[in-house]
């Protein structure tokens, strides 16, 4: 696709403020639609369908967010004049086209194709079945915005294909595709991994931890823990497993207290042998399976460990890459811990929810990543460029 100039993204934009604002009623009726149609089973699947007034102010404030930044395409990264007298730049450039595939959640039919098409990239979107209608009529309020401004709907494109149809597509695209951002669980993201001929940018699962060190401040472990176990189940920051020091002082009280303030919340605590018979739950962790696992539920698992060097251990053999906290007062541990945890976000006495683009300072974002390359962490505007060399000469060869 063209380079396009930043007042013409910048006027798509500001008609998909309009059209989402207009349709508003349009977008909920299709919404009803596919909750109507789900099974309510998979509470957490459920809360990311939902699309109500509000979820539709998010995705205004969302849109407005990315017209209000600086258009990253074109920035000059580094520039330098070597001896020879070439003059080489390094400037941001267009990915070309990302695909994006996600499950349930219909706001990122709207959050990441904006971060996508205000760095100039061709967007595809395939989104879950539960959510058809809803994207179906998202994508009508994009598609009326670029022609409002005389471009082609081409610029985002929504496709409906099943999982087979899809798997050939990912192996044989009909048309040029540059980058690859599943969002979803661990079978989206490895049958797209499986499959895929082209880049694969992986926003991870969760599967976040927790370790309660021997000088831990229970004023600060108690709000963090319930906010980042509580707060939003259904989210990849969100806290699942719990590691308390079994050097601390009071540490059949601190099990205690960090079991009794979850599960006053509604949250199930499962819990390994070493630690069961301090605490009130009778459902012991019998498969070493579960420390891998992703809850996405009103769930937590408790274990003890010895000392932090067991804690970093334990955290980097079963953790999925994305947000771990410390709680702690000796700064000295809390900076090995952070320095040693291989994850995108590493906390220090406060919760795993602020792992966001919005909260971080990024803005809008496409995804949390969890790959080393090209960037960790959210994904936001900044991150949606490739880069290009610029090298100008006067008829300098190679000796």
């Amino acid at each position: 696709m063209k380079l396009l100039n930043t007042e013409i993204k910048n006027a798509v934009l500001q008609s998909m403020i309009d059209n989402l604002d207009k349709q508003r009623d349009a977008i909920i009726d299709a919404n009803k639609r596919d909750l109507d149609a789900f099974d309510r089973d998979d509470q957490a699947l459920y809360d990311r369908l939902v699309v109500d007034s509000a979820k539709v102010d998010d995705m205004i404030r969302a849109v407005q967010e990315v017209k209000d930044q600086d258009d990253p395409v074109g920035t000059v990264i580094s520039e330098d004049t070597l001896e020879n007298g070439l003059k080489i730049t390094n400037k941001a450039a267009p990915f070309g086209t990302i695909m994006i595939i996600y499950e349930s959640r219909p706001d990122v039919t709207i959050e990441a194709a904006v971060l996508a098409f205000k760095a100039n990239n061709k967007i595809l979107l395939k989104g879950g079945k539960e959510a058809h209608h809803s994207n179906e009529e998202l994508v009508k309020c994009w598609h009326k915005s670029l022609q409002d401004n005389g471009l082609a709907e081409s610029w985002i494109q929504y496709l409906k294909m099943d999982r087979p149809t899809t798997q050939e597509f990912l192996r044989n695209p009909d048309q040029p595709l540059d980058l690859i951002v599943p969002r979803g669980g661990e079978k989206l993201i490895g049958f797209v991994k499986e499959h895929a001929k082209c880049a694969v940018l992986v926003s991870g699962r969760g599967n976040n931890f927790a370790y309660v060190a021997p000088d831990a401040d229970m004023d600060k472990v108690i709000p963090v823990l319930v906010n980042a176990k509580t707060d939003k189940i259904s989210g990849c920051n969100a806290l699942d497993k719990i590691l308390v020091d079994e050097n601390h002082p009071k540490f059949e009280e601190t099990l205690k207290a960090i079991e009794k303030a979850l599960t006053d919340k509604g949250v199930q605590i499962v819990a390994s042998g070493k630690v069961i018979g301090q605490l009130e739950t009778n459902d012991k962790i019998e498969d070493e399976d579960v420390w891998y696992e992703e809850f996405l539920a009103m769930k937590a698992a408790m274990t003890s460990v010895n000392g932090l060097d067991d804690a970093i251990d334990f955290i980097n053999t079963y953790s999925g890459g994305h947000s771990n906290i410390i709680l702690t007062e000796t700064q000295a541990d809390a900076e090995k811990f952070m320095e040693q945890i291989d994850s995108a976000a590493v906390y220090h006495n406060a919760s795993t929810r602020f792992t966001d683009g919005g909260q971080m300072g990024v803005g809008a974002e496409l995804a949390i990543s969890t790959d080393k390359l090209h960037h960790r962490g959210p994904l936001g505007l900044k991150q949606l460029v490739t880069n290009k060399y610029y090298v100008l000469g006067n008829g300098q060869i190679r000796k």
